[in-house]
């Protein structure tokens, strides 16, 4: 009676564990593709969100991405310093006046 109760339990426990070639397909291929899809799509919509609603506003990162064109200004063709250093190297017309006054 053990023999034939062992016997069946070993029967139904080998049929039990086989696996077909679609389970085999499904645990090793199919499930791994699509955790591996998921976490993907998952950290691109993180990402597109983060980029319309935080990053585009973010100096650094236009810069980094070329999205925006820094308004250059134009020189002043004189400077504050160009004007006063050239100030000193010019004839000062006060002191002309001064040295005709008198008859330097």
């Amino acid at each position: 009676m053990e023999s034939s109760a062992s016997s069946s339990f070993q029967s139904l426990d080998s049929s039990a564990f086989m696996i077909s070639n679609l389970d085999r397909f499904n645990l090793f291929i199919f499930r791994p593709f699509l955790a591996i899809t998921f976490v993907l799509s998952f950290i691109l919509l993180g990402w597109i969100l983060a980029w319309k609603l935080v990053l585009v506003h973010v100096p650094l990162v236009q810069e980094i991405f070329g999205l925006r064109n820094k308004p250059r200004k134009p020189k002043p063709p004189i400077g504050r310093l160009s004007r006063f250093y050239s100030n000193i190297n010019a004839p000062d017309p006060a002191s002309g006046c001064l040295k005709d006054s008198f008859g330097l």
